[in-house]
């Protein structure tokens, strides 16, 4: 723009001070002024206005039709590209929309050179005033992005990537931005919300300028071949298709594609759409929506799940331990308690038949009594009334029927007194009457081995007459 000022004139075109005039103390020698801001400004917007006023032809690209006085995009082409503006009154007398006007579309835009000079808190710029625009189709980039991804797409390129799996909880992530941006704090803001605490491996690289794609293969390919780790995630902020035209690279779609590990894109917002997003194994919207495909577990949440998940297995553990000890328990008791509980149901036993032999001999006797009383006192009353001869012959027989009902008698009581010793054999304290002792622990459970006396220390024997408590000699008693 300083070329346009010839460096004999001041910035309104007139001479500049004679030598001999004072130079102000903060001007540069050999160059005039210092002028204010505001006047070189002014004077610059009058010169570009001054400009002839031509036709352009370019793509339209960063289109912002919103609710303003200004409809903004910008015209490129394979050569360079012009920022424009277009009042918004201008705009609705050509008969457009919106949905006309988009980015790619090829346009014819009459108009010239605009200057907005700024002030102290607005920020200067120039923008090429359009006054008539018409449509003229569809523009290079599109079109040229058409033709890439239907010939990435044939050969197959757009399946490799979604075939690798990917791990729900990488520990390593390489990631792929440009340094310090926006992006980049996005991201971590969503891996820590995730509250992953594994390692991130940067590999800044510019994203957007003719450097970029370059740039991002190489950062890609070191990613995958030295730096070991299980995804890398490609991002950056949103911008037109000319702004994201890096990410539509064939060399680097290419490399993405054939990459061995998985690759994430996070490139510009819902709206935009790169071939990059094609290739990649997962396409996410944003920065944060990328952490979330990286890192697919809240790690907070699974720590919480898996420690309720421990404390129950604990607690049902625990419980299963108690249940089989109580019934463990229960079982080594029901040996000695079936034990206890049969001998006391053969005393009953043994008591009972004692008691139903007595009764049944004493009734056996009292009947056989009743009925020899009966005979005798018949036999006695027809004796009376017989001869002598029948009277002696009848107490003949009643002495023998005696004698046969005390021999009798006699048989039962030996066969009585027989089953009473058998029973009596069987009884468990016959065998401390003849001498022998149980030795039992502090339990109350049997002692049948030395070995057990020894390490008992201390037992309790059992005998005929009770029980009393004993204890092992030792080595040197016994010796003695």
């Amino acid at each position: 723009m300083s070329a346009g000022v010839r460096a004999d004139t001041g910035i309104d075109g007139s001479p500049t001070p004679p030598a001999a005039a004072a130079t102000p103390p903060r001007a540069v020698p050999g160059y005039p002024g210092p002028y204010a801001v505001g006047r070189y400004a002014a004077k610059l917007r009058e010169r570009l206005r001054a400009f002839a006023q031509v036709c352009l032809i370019g793509e339209a690209t960063g289109v912002r039709v919103g609710a303003g006085p200004n409809v903004y995009f910008e015209l490129r082409d394979a050569d360079g590209a012009i920022p424009c503006a277009m009042w918004r009154t201008d705009f609705e007398r050509q008969g457009l929309s919106a949905d006309e006007l988009r980015d790619g579309v090829e346009v014819v835009a009459a108009g010239g050179c605009d200057f907005y000079p700024g002030s102290a808190s607005a920020s200067p710029r120039f923008a090429f005033r359009v006054q008539q625009l018409r449509l003229a189709g569809e523009g290079d980039l599109l079109a040229r992005l058409a033709r890439l991804r239907r010939q990435i797409d044939a050969e197959g390129l757009f399946e490799p990537q979604k075939l690798l799996p990917r791990p729900v909880l990488p520990r390593r992530i390489g990631v792929v931005t440009a340094d310090g941006s926006a992006a980049r704090r996005d991201f971590l803001a969503g891996l820590e919300r995730r509250s992953w605490r594994g390692t991130i491996v940067w590999a800044y690289a510019p994203v957007q300028d003719r450097r970029a794609a370059p740039a991002i293969a190489a950062a890609v390919r070191d990613l995958a071949a030295f730096a070991e780790v299980e995804a890398i995630v490609v991002m950056r902020g949103g911008g037109s298709i000319a702004d994201l035209w890096a990410f539509c690279d064939e060399t680097l779609c290419r490399t993405v594609a054939l990459t061995p590990v998985p690759v994430i894109s996070a490139v510009g917002h819902d709206v935009d759409r790169t071939l990059l997003d094609d290739v990649a194994a997962v396409c996410c919207s944003t920065p944060t929506h990328a952490a979330e495909a990286a890192v697919g577990v809240d790690c907070a949440v699974a720590r919480r799940t898996l420690a309720g998940a421990a404390r129950a297995i604990e607690a049902s553990g625990r419980d299963a331990v108690l249940v089989r000890a109580r019934e463990l328990a229960g079982r080594s008791r029901a040996p000695r308690e079936h034990l206890d509980r049969h001998r006391r149901r053969l005393h009953q036993l043994a008591r009972e038949l004692r008691a139903a032999s007595a009764r049944g001999w004493a009734q056996r006797l009292d009947f056989q009594r009743r009925i020899a009383a009966a005979v005798m006192h018949r036999k006695a009353a027809a004796a009376v009334r017989t001869t002598a001869a029948e009277h002696g012959r009848l107490a003949g027989r009643a002495r023998s029927l005696e004698g046969s009902e005390r021999r009798s008698r006699e048989r039962r009581e030996a066969a009585l007194a027989a089953f009473a010793a058998a029973l009596r054999a069987h009884d468990p304290e016959r065998t401390l009457e003849r001498g022998y002792a149980l030795a039992l622990d502090g339990s109350g459970d049997p002692l049948t081995h030395p070995e057990a006396v020894r390490r008992a220390g201390r037992f309790d024997l059992r005998m005929a007459g009770g029980t009393v408590a004993a204890q092992p000699l030792d080595s040197e008693q016994e010796e003695r």
